[in-house]
């Protein structure tokens, strides 16, 4: 997945003020996940499926 050309967004409930956040780029069949205080760091690539299954079971 090509990060680069993403567009990277976070959860509605961050803050400005520099909090741990995470940032989600999707794309099919992948999400790509950084960190927010380290945009040009590494970057986790996961299954497009299996995130929205993770992020589903959050919500039980």
């Amino acid at each position: 997945m090509e990060t680069g050309r993403q567009t990277w967004r976070k959860s509605s409930y961050s803050s400005t003020n520099g909090g741990d956040c995470v940032e989600v780029a999707t794309g099919a069949p992948c999400v790509a996940i950084r960190d927010s205080k380290n945009p040009d760091g590494a970057v986790l690539t996961v299954n497009r499926v299996r995130f929205e299954e993770f992020i589903n079971s959050l919500s039980m």
